[in-house]
């Protein structure tokens, strides 16, 4: 069994717009998913999103990196250290 790591992957929305292609690829990563709470921050018009993940490091690396490339959507994944 492949070693798994337990992070959070921060997500910031600034165009809601994105929102269905976000859910999209959190879908596709839907096995790895702890459990998600998002924020709308109307103040601003943002929303914030942590995701709490269980898998490998490459692949929480993927959906990061997946997620930031969407125009409009910042992510940042933070690690455990067990």
């Amino acid at each position: 069994m492949e070693e798994t790591r337990v992070a959070i992957l921060a997500v910031v929305v600034e165009d809601r717009d994105k929102v269905p292609e976000l859910n999209k690829l959190l879908t596709e990563f839907g096995e790895y998913i702890i459990g998600r709470m998002g924020l709308p921050y109307d103040k601003k018009n943002i929303s914030l999103i942590s995701v709490a993940l269980d898998g490998p490091a490459d692949v929480i690396n993927s959906l990061s990196g997946k997620v930031g490339s969407i125009e409009g959507i910042t992510a940042k994944a933070i690690y455990s250290k067990v």
